[in-house]
This record gives C-alpha cells, sequence and structure tokens, in this order.
C-alpha cells in the first residue's frame, strides 16, 4: 500500500481499491479512486506551497456561499486534497449550457463592496494577487495585467519590450473599459476544462481562482478556449445583459489576463497573441 493509499485509508475509513490517474492538474497529481465502501473519490497532490490548500479553501467558500455546483472537500491540507467525483463524459448539450448560465449568471450576482477578495488565490497554481480595492481599472491594471506579466518577463517567457508596452496599455484601460456597478463574485478559471459534464448536463465547476470582479472578465475568458456555445450566452443574457462591445473590444482586452497566464505556465505561442492585442489597441 503507497502512502497516499494509506493516507487516504487512514482519512476515509476505507482501503482504496483502485487510483486511476487523471489529467489537467497543474499544481500536483490527481487520482480518481475508488473505495472500497463503494464511493469514489478524487485525490489532489502537491508539494507544501504549491497552492493546494487554496484550491481547496475556495471549493469550500462556493460550497457555503453560492449555488454553484462544486466538488465538496473531504479534507483538505497543504500537500493533499480529498474531493467528490463529478460524474464526466463529454460535453453540455442545450439544457446542460442553460444550467450552466443560470449558475453562473447566479454566482456574478453575489456582490461585494470591493473588488479582491479577503485572501490571496491561485490560478494554475500560480499566485494570484486579491489586495482589496474600491475601482476596478486599477485592480485589474496592476493587479492582473501588470503583475502577471511581470512574472512572465521574469521567468524568461514575455519579452521585455512586450512587457513595456503592456505597461503603457495598463495606462489607458479607461478607453475601452468601464467601472461595473459592483464586484462580482467568479470562479476565475472557467476554461472547458474546468466545466465538467456528464450524458449532457451540468456536473459542477472544478479549479477556481475565485475574486470578486467584473463579470466580463468571465465571459471573455469563456470565449477564449470556446467553453460554451452562443446558447450559453444567450441564456446569460436574460438574467444579466451584456452591454455593447463586449465581443468586439472588450472580451479581448480582458482575455489578456489568461493569456498572461498561460505565457507564464507555458510560453510559446500566448506570446503572439498578446502581441497582437496591444498593436490591435495601438500599444
Amino acid at each position: 500500500m503507497s502512502p497516499l493509499e494509506q493516507t487516504i485509508e487512514r482519512i476515509t475509513g476505507s482501503r482504496a481499491t483502485r487510483l486511476s490517474p487523471l489529467g489537467g492538474g497543474c499544481i500536483g497529481d490527481v487520482f480518481k479512486v475508488d473505495l472500497a465502501n463503494g464511493q469514489t473519490i478524487v485525490a489532489k497532490t502537491g508539494d507544501p506551497g504549491s497552492g493546494l490548500a487554496l484550491e481547496g479553501r475556495m471549493l469550500e467558500y462556493l460550497g457555503q456561499y453560492s449555488q454553484l455546483p462544486v466538488p465538496g472537500v473531504l479534507y483538505c491540507d497543504v500537500k493533499l486534497v480529498l474531493m467528490d467525483w463529478l460524474p464526466a463524459t463529454g460535453a453540455l448539450d442545450d439544457k446542460g449550457e442553460v444550467e450552466a448560465a443560470d449558475r453562473v449568471a447566479a454566482l456574478h450576482d453575489i456582490t461585494a463592496e470591493r473588488f479582491g477578495f479577503d485572501w490571496d488565490t491561485v490560478i494554475g497554481g500560480l499566485h494570484q494577487p486579491n489586495p482589496s480595492s474600491d475601482t476596478w481599472l486599477p485592480f485589474f491594471a496592476e493587479h492582473r495585467l501588470i503583475y502577471m506579466g511581470r512574472q512572465a518577463l521574469d521567468a524568461g517567457r514575455l519579452p521585455p519590450d512586450i512587457m513595456d508596452r503592456l505597461e503603457k496599455f495598463s495606462a489607458h484601460l479607461d478607453t475601452w473599459l468601464a467601472e461595473p456597478a459592483h464586484p462580482s463574485l467568479i470562479h476565475g478559471d472557467m476554461w472547458g476544462g474546468n466545466v465538467v459534464a456528464a450524458g449532457g448536463k451540468l456536473s459542477g465547476f472544478i479549479d477556481p481562482a475565485i475574486y470578486f470582479a467584473h463579470g466580463e472578465i468571465e465571459l471573455a475568458f469563456t470565449t477564449l478556449f470556446n467553453t460554451f456555445s452562443e446558447r450559453f450566452y444567450d441564456r446569460y443574457r436574460e438574467h444579466r445583459p451584456i452591454a455593447p462591445g463586449f465581443f468586439k473590444e472588450r472580451r479581448d482586452i480582458y482575455n489578456l489576463y489568461p493569456l498572461l497566464v498561460h505565457v507564464r505556465l507555458f510560453g510559446g505561442s500566448y506570446v503572439g497573441s498578446i502581441d497582437r492585442t496591444l498593436a490591435r489597441f495601438g500599444f
């Protein structure tokens, strides 16, 4: 019996009969775990400081304060998170997309007095600072674009000239972006791999990177890798209007942040995407 299997049995009181590796773990290894008592859970492992405990804490927050379906956390520490297994057998059908839109719109209806969060979070295993801020645009500029740009620069994955252009662009965000009526709670990392479906139905959302933001930054991220079809956005509009100009301009500005995250993690072609967006807006 491996040390992980021993830990799982100690925590759950049931022996692990099978550990099946799963993909998608930026922080560490992920396993589907079949227990002798018939229960199926997920085990995520990581090194101390990997942000694993923060991931568990974010799931617990969403489970307590929102109606977003997320896996329940059974155990959480700096090296291990055990959580409920969400059935995953394919993509959402039209009804599943409608439910996803309902859930995401309801999440965005959860508000706070200030942008940021009570504690820093992680995105893709990277530190995500969330200082409390009265205004959105300075928060987005300094703590999303410039912060992650500098992380990518320091890692040798973002050229200095693009970082210089990014900083200049960040000083002019108010040309295209506006302050929202209030901060909205967002999942923060809503690419397709973090939206789990089975039989066309929504099982839930995983791997959050939560904070209070402009809800448009979440919608933008969903367009970057085609998380949803038009059916999702049509339904979302029934709950929350999407102001004109979002799909034409603003989504590309907001998507600079996840692109910078990908540059920091992977480099490569994502640098070109940032270059093209900055050039499009004159920087």
